[in-house]
C-alpha cells in the first residue's frame, strides 16, 4: 500500500505539470483566436479549467458527507492559490501586474471573499445563499468577457510575442489542448488528492484540516503548474490571472455549486473555520490586491514573502490540530511582530508606488 500510495503521488504531479503546460498552450491559442488578452483568458478559461479538480473534489466531499473537506478545500485553495502559487510564479519570474486588475478584477475577488464571508457567519452556506454565488461570478465572467471582446487591441499586442514563437493552430486544435489538459489537471489531482488524503488520515488530522491542507494543496497542483508555465513563457497576466480568477471561480462557482446540490440545506462551516481560516482568506485576498498595487509588480522578494506566510498558516494548523504547546509562543509572535511588521512595509511600499505612479516610466507596461 505504501508503493502504491507513492505512485499515485510521483503520477499526479506528472499530470498536473504536463496538464498545466498543455492548458496554457491550448488557452493562450484560443486567446489569440478570440482576440482577448493573457489576462481575461487567465480569469477565465484558465480559472475554470483550473478549478476543475477543487468542483469535482468539493461536490464528492458534500455528497459523501464531508463538509469539512468541500469548505476546507475552497478556502484553503484560495489561501494556497495567493500565497503558495502567485509567491512561486514570482520567484520564478517577476510577474507584472496589468491596470485592469488592480482596478477591476482583484477588488472583485476581494468584495466575493467578504460577502463569503459574511454568509458563513451563520455556520452555514445555505442553499440560496449558493445560488446567489453562482449568479454573481456568472455576471463578472460575461462582463469580463463583453469588456474584453469590445477592447481587444491590448490583448492582441501582448500576445504577440508569444504567438510569433509558437506555430499557427487551429482554434479546434487549441480547445483540444485545452480539453486534454483539463483531463490531465482532473486525473492528477484526483491522484495526488487521494494517496495525500490517505496519508492524512493515517496520521489522524481532521477533515477541515486536511481539507485546508493536505487537499487544497493538491487541487491547487494545476494552478501552480500552470502559473509558473505561463510565467516562464514570458505570460505574467496569464500567470496572475490564473490566480485571481481561480480564487473567483472557487468562491462562486465551486462553493455555491456545491452548497446547491448537497443533500442538506446547503453545508455547514465548523466554528473554527468561520474564526481563523475564512477570515485569514480575506486577509489575503486583501494582500494580493495590496502587493498588485505596489508599482503594479509581484517582486521576488514579495514572492518570497507570500510562500514564507503559506508556511506559517500550514504550521499553524498542524500545530493547532496537535494541540502543541509551542501554538502559544507561535501565534504571538506571528501577531504581535511579523504581521504587523509586514503591514508596514506593505503601506511604506504602496505609499512609493503612488509616488512613482506620477513619473513617465511604468514598470508594469500596461
Amino acid at each position: 500500500m505504501g508503493l502504491l500510495t507513492i505512485l499515485a503521488l510521483l503520477g499526479g504531479l506528472v499530470l498536473l505539470v504536463s496538464g498545466g503546460e498543455t492548458l496554457v498552450r491550448g488557452g493562450s491559442g484560443l486567446g489569440r483566436t478570440l482576440g482577448l488578452s493573457p489576462l481575461v483568458i487567465g480569469l477565465t478559461v484558465v480559472a475554470l479549467a483550473t478549478s476543475a479538480p477543487e468542483l469535482a473534489v468539493s461536490v464528492d466531499a458534500s455528497l459523501r458527507g464531508s463538509p469539512g473537506v468541500a469548505v476546507g478545500n475552497v478556502v484553503g485553495s484560495n489561501i494556497t492559490n495567493v500565497l503558495l502559487v502567485l509567491g512561486v510564479a514570482a520567484l520564478v519570474l517577476p510577474v507584472a501586474v496589468g491596470r485592469t486588475l488592480v482596478r477591476v478584477d482583484a477588488p472583485v475577488m476581494l468584495a466575493l471573499s467578504a460577502l463569503f464571508w459574511l454568509l458563513v457567519l451563520d455556520g452555514t452556506v445555505g442553499r440560496w445563499d449558493g445560488v446567489l454565488l453562482v449568479v454573481l461570478v456568472l455576471v463578472y465572467l460575461g462582463w469580463s468577457v463583453r469588456v474584453a471582446r469590445r477592447a481587444p487591441a491590448e490583448g492582441v499586442e501582448q500576445s504577440a510575442g508569444d504567438a510569433a514563437e509558437e506555430p499557427a493552430r487551429g482554434p479546434a486544435v487549441d480547445a483540444l489542448l485545452v480539453a486534454v489538459g483539463v483531463a490531465m489537471l482532473v486525473v492528477g489531482a484526483r491522484l495526488l488528492v487521494g494517496a495525500a488524503t490517505e496519508l492524512a488520515t493515517a496520521w489522524g488530522l481532521s477533515d477541515l484540516v486536511i481539507g485546508l491542507t493536505v487537499v487544497a494543496i493538491g487541487t491547487s497542483l494545476p494552478e501552480v503548474a500552470t502559473s509558473v508555465v505561463a510565467a516562464l513563457k514570458g505570460q505574467p497576466d496569464l500567470a496572475i490571472g490564473n490566480v485571481v480568477g481561480s480564487c473567483t471561480m472557487n468562491l462562486g462557482l465551486v462553493m455555491g455549486t456545491t452548497a446547491v446540490v448537497a443533500p442538506a440545506d446547503g453545508v455547514p462551516v465548523e466554528a473554527s473555520a468561520v474564526n481563523f481560516d475564512v477570515p485569514f482568506m480575506v486577509a489575503t485576498a486583501l494582500a494580493l490586491l495590496l502587493v498588485s498595487a505596489t508599482q503594479r509588480l509581484v517582486t521576488r522578494r514579495e514572492g518570497a514573502v507570500l510562500v514564507a506566510y503559506y508556511v506559517a498558516y500550514v504550521a499553524y494548523l498542524l500545530l493547532a490540530s496537535a494541540d502543541h504547546d509551542a501554538l502559544g509562543a507561535f501565534s504571538t509572535v506571528m501577531l504581535g511582530f511579523v504581521v504587523p511588521l509586514t503591514v508596514v512595509a506593505a503601506l511604506v511600499s504602496l505609499r512609493r508606488s503612488g509616488t512613482a505612479a506620477g513619473r513617465p516610466t511604468d514598470r508594469a507596461g500596461t
